[in-house]
């Protein structure tokens, strides 16, 4: 296929071949890979510039979509790839394979580093979806800010900078210019732009807020090598349609429900301020009674309720064999799924490898099994269905909006429906509230709980 670049992937392309370090904040569906791919394949075989490319990626992506969008295009067919994944056997293998790029996925990088120390090859090295870098304190980060020096050419891809607020930037700009714009510690950044937030009994503070006209300085002290870019400005996509599904658990779902909720809350100290792990824990464990089962501390699965379940088949039924891409939250959510949809006719597939991508893309699913963490990021899945459904819900927004946007990107013809399976009463109402909320979803995690335990320990109900 011959690519005809749109204006803005243009402008990208040179701005990757102009700047060496930059962060290209492409909204999802913009194209971002074949954009880096055009580039790389000018600063290689047009100006020589380039000799080897590290493309580091999440696990799904690293297995396929690079290589698959590179034999899509014409002019990038001639760029050889060698995916450093697998055992430590094969990466090195890999490694000692001659290519154009090696991609490999984050969880590789710290391995990587150690492997090269001070030999690191490659000179030029992209990070897709940087904002998995966004967190100062993390192994990855570190291994790659310490030979910062040794990489000549960077490049960002990401969609979401921040997905959890501004602090986020400050990691990702670092590996950039080495803490020229944003500070050369994380502390320092952090006094600068922000105020302490909530704070426990102890003193302790749990979160930062932003200072009046922080986000302006900020973004304008990375504009020169940052571009950013969203998709609504250059896209015309498809409308896309959040349709929630009411799910009443029956009497005695209900009551197991409360009577969980009443326990753990119970059981929280009194008169101290709940941390963020409890809040995190009991949230979880509600969840997963929502959804229709319980890992217990051995984690063995209690299945309490099919309320969900049977709504959830009655929603696959009512698409009448439109396909549908479904996540799940818990490992027991997907295996009940599984066994529901096993006595149907429909043709089921969990999303593991790239030739299930390929399958549902050219109709040969009906049911696409996932969980967000695992497909959340650079999958095209845009040809095979435009129905997503929610079965369990996640707080986690990034991963929301980007699993969302596997169907809802460029290529997609028809309206995309994305459906939500909330259970009356429970906490997944709480979690609806925060993902139509956007901002500072971690803040509303905390404080829609601490209603609920107000309300429980005032009623002692």
């Amino acid at each position: 296929m011959i690519f005809k670049p749109h204006a803005y992937q243009q402008h990208c392309i040179e701005k990757v071949v102009e700047i060496p370090k930059l962060g290209l904040f492409l909204d999802m569906g913009l194209g971002k890979t074949v954009t880096t791919l055009t580039a790389v394949r000018q600063l290689m075989y047009d100006r020589f510039q380039v000799r080897k490319v590290l493309v580091i990626a999440p696990k799904k992506v690293a297995e396929g979509t690079w290589t698959r969008e590179k034999d899509k295009w014409e002019h990038t067919k001639i760029l050889r790839v060698s995916p450093v994944l697998g055992s430590q056997a094969k990466r090195i293998r890999a490694l000692n394979t001659p290519a154009d790029i090696y991609i490999t996925n984050r969880e590789n990088v710290c391995w990587l580093v150690d492997y090269y120390r001070n030999d690191w090859p490659f000179d030029m090295v992209v990070i897709d979806e940087s904002s998995s870098f966004k967190s100062h304190t993390a192994k990855r980060f570190k291994a790659l800010a310490s030979i910062s020096s040794r990489i000549t050419r960077l490049v960002e891809l990401t969609g979401t900078p921040s997905p959890n607020g501004l602090d986020d930037l400050w990691a990702q700009v670092f590996l950039l210019d080495g803490g020229e714009r944003l500070g050369k510690r994380y502390t320092q950044f952090r006094e600068r732009y922000f105020d302490p937030g909530r704070r426990g009994a102890d003193g302790m503070v749990y979160d930062y807020k932003a200072k009046q006209g922080s986000e302006q300085s900020i973004l304008e002290r990375i504009s020169d090598i940052c571009i950013s870019m969203k998709a609504e400005d250059y896209l015309q996509l498809p409308d896309l349609i959040y349709h929630t599904v009411p799910v009443v658990l029956d009497t005695k779902a209900m009551k197991a429900y409360q009577e969980m909720e009443r326990k753990m809350v119970l059981e929280l100290p009194e008169d101290e301020e709940i941390s963020v792990t409890s809040a995190a824990a009991l949230s979880n464990k509600l969840l997963q009674l929502a959804n229709g089962a319980l890992y217990d501390d051995s984690h063995q699965v209690h299945e309490i309720h099919g309320c969900k379940l049977e709504a959830f088949m009655e929603l696959i039924e009512s698409l009448q064999g439109k396909p549908a891409l479904v996540f799940y939250n818990f490992q027991h959510d997907r295996a009940r799924i599984l066994e529901a949809l096993g006595k149907t006719k429909l043709r089921i597939r969990e999303l593991k490898k790239p030739q299930d991508e390929d399958d549902w893309n050219a109709g040969k699913v009906d049911v696409l099994l996932a969980h967000p963490a695992s497909a959340a990021y650079g999958l095209n899945l845009q040809q095979g269905g435009n129905h997503v459904v929610w079965f369990g819900l996640t707080w986690n927004y990034e991963l929301y909006t980007q699993a969302n946007k596997r169907l809802h990107r460029q290529g997609q013809t028809e309206k995309v429906i994305i459906h939500h399976l909330v259970c009356s009463g429970t906490r997944d109402e709480d979690v609806m509230q925060a993902l139509e909320k956007k901002d500072d979803v971690q803040n509303w995690v905390m404080e829609s709980l601490k209603a609920r335990i107000r309300a429980i320990k005032e009623g002692k109900q």
